[in-house]
């Protein structure tokens, strides 16, 4: 299987994790072990195309890449950036602190939208 479909296959897995989390938002366990499970896979997703490809290095040429490259790096970023802000709302939410469930819930719709995008991005990227 060649590598760019076996990344984007694990991508649109994750993309799908994410929703179905998202589905099952009202039974909490279910809906913390799969979201988090998600997460953790697309870190490691994103360590994969740092060693298969050396994005990090691709990225940072800002100046001569492809404005669509540009574009999935900043929206990637974001992503993992409120990935760490759904973490943190999300233990908030667990610890009693109902005043976070509300920024939670925006964020956490706002994450996915942010995965969608980047894995819709991600084909006129690579």
């Amino acid at each position: 299987m060649d590598k760019a479909l076996f990344l984007q296959i694990q991508s649109f897995l994750i993309m799908s994790l994410l929703m179905v989390g998202v589905y099952l938002r009202k039974k909490r366990s279910v809906h913390i072990r799969i979201q988090s499970t998600a997460i953790v896979w697309d870190i490691l997703l994103i360590l994969q195309i740092e060693l298969s490809r050396g994005a990090i290095l691709k990225a940072s040429k800002a100046m001569t890449n492809t404005m669509i490259l540009n574009i999935h790096v900043a929206i990637a970023v974001t992503t993992v950036l409120l990935y760490f802000s759904m973490i943190y709302t999300g233990r908030k939410v667990i610890s009693g602190e109902r005043q976070f469930r509300s920024k939670h819930k925006v964020l956490g719709w706002t994450t996915l939208a942010m995965r969608v995008l980047t894995f819709i991005t991600s084909f006129w990227a690579v």
